[in-house]
C-alpha cells in the first residue's frame, strides 16, 4: 500500500498535562450529559445535605436557567471554595470507596457544571451568615456576603455555554424539559418524606409541571402515597407489597399484577440502596420474575428497592451512577426471582381492577348524541325486535344457556365464594357467575388452560409429570430442520411426559404424551412445541424453555371455546381456580375474568 496512514507519523508524539479547565470540560462531558443530568447531580446533593423540601425552576428545556433551591444543612462562606473544586466532598474520607452511604462521592459535579456553564451558589448554614460564589467557565469569582434564610440555591444558566459544540446535540426544549421530570419524578420515589416541586419558567410566567408534598407515615405507607401520586391510583389499587430479606439483602417496594401489565417498560423503577438505577441485572430479573405470566409483548409495572450492606454493591462504575455491579450478582437476581413469584402466587384469583373498568368504559354509552349519528326508525324496530322475548323464554335463546340455581352443593350461595356461582354459559365460552357483589363473567378456556399449566408444573416439581403411552405411535412429518430441533430437544421433553424418537428421514414418532391433557392431537402439539422452542431460542435457560412448552402443551388439554359445560363442571371451574395461584390472568397475561360490581350495574342503567 502506498497511501499513507493517518496514525503513522514521522513525528514522536508529545505526552503533556492538561490545564485544569480542560480538564473539568471532559469531566463535564462524563457527568453532565443534558440539562437532565445536571438536574439529577444538584438535586441528589441537596438530598444529601437532608433537606426535606427541594425545589426546582427550568427555562428552556433548562439549557438557559437551572434552579434548585433545598432546605438542608447548608454551608458556610468558607465551605463554597471547597465545594466547587474538584474532587473536595464532605460525603467520604477517601479510605473506603465501597462504604458509600450518599447519593454523591466523587466531589465533581459544581466544578464540572461551573467549568460548562455560569454557576452561582448561595448558602447559610446554621449559626453563620449566608454567603455566595460564582463560577463563569471554570472562573472563580470571590466569595460575597448574600440574603439567604436557611439552605443553598444553586442556580446555573447557559448551560455549555463555554463548550457550544455540546449545544448542537440537544434535544428540543420539550423533551429536555420531559427528561427533567423524569429524573425528580424518579427521585421522588426514592424519597416519599421529602416534598419535590419542579416549576418551569417562561418569559416571566410559571407553570408547574410536578409536585408532590412530604408523605408520612412509615416507609410502606409514604411510598404508597408517593407513588399514587406520581403513577395513579390504578397502579398502587393493583400493586402488590413487596417486602423480603435474604442473606443480608431487603427487597421492598410495590409490583403490579400480571394483568396490569404496559406495552413497554416504562413503569419499570429499580433502586440499590435508594439510589435510581437502569441496571440490566436488576431489570432482567424482574422480567424472568414475571416470565410465567406475560407474553413477550407485555411489560411488569413495579417500583422496587433492594437494599444491602454498602460494601456489598460498588456504586462507582459508571460516570452517571446509572449502573452498578453487585459482589454476589446471583443472590440479588435469585432475590427478586423467587420474591416476586412468592409475592404473585400469593395473589391467588386476584385481576387488576383495571379490566373490570375498562369493561364498564367500554359499556357506557356515548354522553351526547347528535342528529345525524340518531339511529333510523329501521334501526329501532331491529332493536325492540331483538330485545323482544323468545316465544319459549329466554331459556331457549340460541346464544346463552341458562341453568336455574340448584339446591346441590355445586351451587352454594353465591356469597360462599370469591367468584361466585355459575348462573350461565354465554356463546359456549363465558360463564357468567353471581356473587354478593356483583356478576364475574369467566373466559372457560383461558380459566382452563391456566389451571392446567399451572397442574403441569406442579407435577413437574413434586413427582415429575405422568405420561400415558399412545396405543399406537403418532408418525409427524417435519421439515428437516424441525425433525432437528425436536430431537434435539427429545432429553428435555421427556421429562414433561412427551416422548419423541426419530422414524426415519424427517419423521418423528410420538410414543407419549402428558396424561394430564388426556387425548389430544400429537401433530398438532409437536407443531406448537417447536414454535415454543423457535421462540425461545438457545438463550433460554433450561427451566424457562420447559415452562415455555408446558404452557404451550396446556393449550391442547384445555376445555376447548364452544364446549357446552353442565352447571356442575362451571361451579367446578371455579373453585379451582380460587384454589390455584395465578388464575387471575391466562399464560399470556391476559385476564381469566371479569368482575362487575352490582353499583357499577346499576349505574350503567341510571339507578344510581
Amino acid at each position: 500500500m502506498n497511501m499513507a496512514s493517518p496514525n503513522i507519523s514521522t513525528d514522536r508524539p508529545v505526552i503533556r498535562p492538561l490545564d485544569e479547565a480542560a480538564i473539568n470540560r471532559i469531566a463535564a462531558g462524563e457527568v453532565v450529559e443534558r440539562p437532565a443530568s445536571a438536574v439529577k447531580e444538584l438535586v441528589e446533593n441537596a438530598l444529601d445535605a437532608g433537606a426535606t423540601r427541594i425545589a426546582v425552576v427550568f427555562a428552556d428545556g433548562g439549557k438557559t436557567l437551572i434552579r434548585v433551591t433545598d432546605d438542608g444543612c447548608g454551608m458556610t462562606g468558607a465551605d463554597l471554595p471547597l465545594a466547587i473544586a474538584r474532587h473536595a466532598t464532605s460525603k467520604i474520607d477517601g479510605t473506603d470507596l465501597l462504604n458509600i452511604h450518599s447519593f454523591g462521592f466523587r466531589g465533581e459535579a459544581l466544578a464540572s457544571l461551573g467549568s460548562v456553564g455560569r454557576l452561582t451558589l448561595t448558602s447559610r448554614a446554621q449559626g453563620h451568615e449566608a454567603a455566595q460564589i460564582s463560577v463563569a467557565g471554570g472562573r472563580i469569582g470571590d466569595v460575597r456576603p448574600a440574603a439567604l434564610t436557611r439552605g443553598t440555591v444553586v442556580e446555573l444558566r447557559d448551560l455549555f455555554y463555554a463548550t457550544p459544540a455540546r449545544l448542537k446535540f440537544l434535544r428540543s426544549d420539550r423533551a429536555e424539559a420531559q427528561a427533567i421530570a423524569e429524573v425528580i419524578r424518579r427521585l421522588a420515589m426514592a424519597e416519599p418524606h421529602v416534598g419535590f416541586t419542579l416549576t418551569e419558567t417562561s418569559d416571566g410566567d410559571q407553570r408547574v409541571i410536578f409536585r408532590a408534598d412530604p408523605e408520612s407515615g412509615d416507609f410502606f405507607d409514604a411510598l404508597q402515597g408517593r407513588l399514587t401520586r406520581i403513577l395513579g391510583a390504578d397502579f398502587t389499587g393493583n400493586a402488590l407489597r413487596i417486602d423480603i430479606r435474604r442473606d443480608g439483602l431487603h427487597l421492598t417496594g410495590y409490583a403490579a399484577l400480571p394483568t396490569y401489565s404496559r406495552g413497554s417498560g416504562a413503569q419499570q423503577f429499580v433502586f440499590v440502596n435508594g439510589r435510581p438505577v437502569l441496571d440490566k441485572l436488576l431489570l432482567g430479573a424482574l422480567r424472568v420474575a414475571y416470565f410465567d405470566f406475560l407474553s413477550r409483548d407485555r411489560h411488569p409495572a413495579a417500583v422496587l428497592n433492594l437494599s444491602c450492606d454498602p460494601e456489598r454493591v460498588d456504586v462507582n462504575v459508571h460516570p452517571a451512577k446509572a449502573e452498578v455491579r453487585f459482589r454476589e450478582p446471583d443472590a440479588a437476581r435469585s432475590l427478586i426471582i423467587t420474591g416476586l413469584r412468592s409475592a404473585l402466587s400469593g395473589a391467588g384469583h386476584r385481576a387488576s381492577t383495571t379490566v373490570a373498568n375498562e369493561t364498564l368504559s367500554a359499556m357506557r354509552p356515548e354522553p351526547r348524541v347528535y342528529q345525524m349519528d340518531r339511529p333510523s326508525q329501521a334501526s329501532f324496530a331491529r332493536a325492540f325486535a331483538f330485545q323482544a322475548p323468545a316465544p319459549d323464554g329466554f331459556a331457549e335463546a340460541p346464544t346463552a344457556r341458562f341453568d336455574a340455581p340448584h339446591t346441590t352443593s355445586d351451587a352454594a350461595p353465591a356469597s360462599d365464594h370469591p367468584l361466585g356461582a355459575a348462573r350461565a354459559q354465554v356463546h359456549e365460552n363465558y360463564i357468567i357467575a353471581q356473587t354478593s357483589t356483583g356478576i364475574v363473567i369467566v373466559d372457560q378456556h383461558a380459566a382452563h388452560e391456566r389451571l392446567v399449566y399451572e397442574g403441569l408444573k406442579r407435577q413437574m416439581a413434586e413427582t415429575g409429570i405422568t405420561a400415558q403411552a399412545l396405543l399406537i405411535p403418532e408418525i409427524v412429518e417435519l421439515s428437516p430442520t424441525d425433525a432437528t430441533r425436536i430431537l434435539d430437544a427429545a432429553p428435555t421433553l421427556a421429562e414433561i411426559g412427551l416422548t419423541v424418537e426419530p422414524f426415519g428421514g424427517s419423521a418423528v414418532a410420538v410414543r407419549e404424551t402428558p396424561a394430564i391433557l388426556g387425548a389430544v392431537n400429537a401433530a398438532a402439539l409437536i407443531r406448537d412445541v417447536l414454535d415454543e422452542l423457535a421462540d425461545t431460542g438457545h438463550s433460554t435457560n433450561l427451566r424457562a424453555k420447559i415452562d415455555a412448552v408446558l404452557s404451550r402443551m396446556a393449550c391442547h388439554g384445555s376445555i376447548r371455546s364452544g364446549r357446552q359445560m353442565r352447571p356442575e363442571e362451571m361451579n367446578a371451574l371455579l373453585r379451582e381456580m380460587e384454589a390455584t395461584p395465578h388464575s387471575g390472568q391466562c399464560n399470556h397475561g391476559r385476564p381469566t375474568y371479569v368482575e362487575l360490581k352490582l353499583h357499577d350495574i346499576e349505574r350503567l342503567f341510571g339507578r344510581r
